[in-house]
């Protein structure tokens, strides 16, 4: 058993081996030593919990757009960030005018419907295009030529956007009524966390029946196994592919206007950052599995809130905080390592298998 394994790991995979492990073992005793420490209090591992969960949230929201359109194309929409920022980006103005003339706080629920309204169509829209004018054409192509396109894609959204937007950044307002806390089981908790939270587990909710249990929904897993079966058995392909973008879109610009709720500043570079996440937490979860894109992204979420104050604080790191966009990155090197189909993937394969 040993020799054999010795002549399938190659000296990359040994390598590779070693440094999941390191950063492994750095985690456990970074994490060990910050509990000795005894630095944090209850309380702020709780409100930072909360964090995460809200992140998570976004997160998942974003990640449903890259796994659906992997489980249909069997590609990465690495556009998909742009169609993120697009929807916010573009309802900051219509927030701006609605809190100019006092509206806002005259009907603070109807703003936010009008403004995830604006994001999610223009999300959708954007989404809708990509598919049809980038991607539908090289749907036959080699799966690099899609991919380049992809990358493409990004950038010239990214630089259309600050064309017609402008290079900076501008502040989403927020009405009286979502400012200060709520109090849960005895537990204040800021209003914007808990609507994104309950906003996104509603989401994921509506997200996962209509892909398990409409009529459009089976005809999207029917594509996603076999496209010129689905189209003998009279499913317009096309049609389902335009559905799944146009979803995913629609996720991606009520996510941009959560996201907007956690961090009140968007730009034309908003979407790189949780885009990448996304991906990460698509990845994390099962990349082509709904509920799996849900999972990694909550548990994403949760690392990234919670990990660097608890990996880090131990190792004598002065700022860890600074360093919670590298959780994601490190998440991903260790999916990659250990367990590349990710943590629903391997009961799909088994299933199609």
């Amino acid at each position: 058993m040993l020799r054999t394994l010795r002549q399938r790991a190659s000296l990359t995979d040994i390598i590779t081996w070693l440094i999941g492990l390191v950063i492994a073992g750095a985690v456990v005793y970074g994490t060990i030593k910050t509990l000795q420490l005894g630095i944090y209090t209850p309380r702020a591992w709780l409100d930072l919990t909360i964090k995460g969960f809200a992140l998570g949230g976004v997160y998942a929201l974003i990640a449903m757009g890259y796994t659906m359109v992997y489980g249909i194309l069997k590609m990465i929409n690495f556009a998909h960030s742009e169609v993120f920022m697009s929807g916010p980006f573009t309802a900051v103005f219509v927030a701006i005018y609605l809190a100019n003339t006092g509206f806002m706080d005259q009907a603070p629920l109807i703003y936010m419907v009008i403004i995830t309204l604006v994001s999610a169509a223009v999300s959708t829209v954007i989404a809708i295009l990509l598919e049809r004018i980038a991607y539908r054409p090289l749907r036959f192509a080699p799966r690099l030529v899609p991919l380049i396109t992809a990358i493409g894609a990004s950038f010239f959204l990214q630089y259309t956007f600050r064309g017609l937007y402008g290079s900076g950044s501008k502040g989403y307002p927020t009405p009286e009524a979502l400012k200060g806390t709520w109090t849960i089981f005895g537990i204040e908790i800021f209003k914007p966390q808990i609507i994104v939270i309950a906003a996104a587990v509603l989401m994921m909710i509506v997200l996962y029946a209509i892909v398990q249990r409409t009529k459009i929904g089976k005809a999207m897993r029917a594509v996603s196994e076999d496209k010129e079966a689905a189209a003998l058995m009279g499913i317009d392909v096309d049609r389902i592919i335009v559905f799944t973008f146009a979803i995913g879109g629609a996720s991606a610009g009520i996510a941009g206007i959560l996201y907007t709720m956690l961090f009140p500043v968007v730009n034309f570079y908003m979407g790189f950052i949780p885009g990448i996440k996304a991906f990460t937490a698509a990845v994390l979860g099962g990349i082509g599995n709904v509920l799996g894109a849900f999972l990694g992204g909550i548990i994403l979420g949760l690392l990234e809130s919670i990990g660097p104050n608890l990996f880090l604080t131990g190792l004598g790191i002065p700022s860890p905080s600074q360093l919670k966009d590298a959780i994601a990155f490190i998440v991903l090197v260790l999916i990659l390592i250990f367990r590349p189909t990710g943590i629903l993937g391997e009961s799909i394969s088994k299933d199609k298998a």
